[in-house]
């Protein structure tokens, strides 16, 4: 029972370890490396119950058919604007978007739109935007869009044709 919970828990009693050894070498940095991880799991404690009640209410009044219908594999180009607009009207840390991702894989959404709708959500969330136009100008904004959402869209197609290639062998 002993060896599956560590098994189950290696890397975060791996973490521990280090920290404990951070602390002992150093003390004012291990103390540093202790508050931020304290800050982290304190904020992961905070959002990610909020995202998984969201899940669940998504999961209930979504019916796959719908989900099916807008962003599974007949949704065609509706479906890929779908996705990439989700993820950039989105709120939140990347890690979010994660559980969503699995929900509208779950619920019958290509893995296209998937990976469409994360990366949108890393680099294309619309209030960061505005903020990055106001501190790097709209001439640096607009052509990091353009590369990122051209690389978002050729990620998207390799992974979308790599992973179905695995499951037809």
């Amino acid at each position: 029972m002993w060896m599956k919970t560590i098994i189950r828990y290696e890397y975060a009693i791996i973490f521990l370890f280090i920290l404990i050894v951070m602390y002992l070498v150093n003390r004012e940095i291990g103390s540093k490396a202790i508050e931020g991880t304290l800050k982290n799991i304190l904020e992961l404690i905070k959002l990610v119950p909020p995202v998984f009640v969201l899940l669940g209410l998504m999961d209930i009044w979504i019916p796959n058919e719908k989900m099916i219908k807008f962003m599974g594999v007949n949704s065609g180009f509706k479906g890929c604007i779908l996705a990439f607009l989700l993820g950039s009207f989105s709120a939140g840390p990347l890690y979010a978007a994660f559980p969503v991702g699995a929900m509208l894989l779950r619920k019958g959404s290509t893995i296209k739109n998937v990976m469409l709708f994360t990366g949108a959500w890393a680099c294309t969330k619309v209030p960061m935007i505005l903020i990055e136009i106001s501190s790097l100008g709209i001439k640096f904004t607009i052509t990091r869009l353009i590369v990122e959402i051209i690389g978002i869209i050729i990620v998207a197609h390799i992974i979308e044709r790599s992973l179905s290639k695995k499951g037809t062998k």
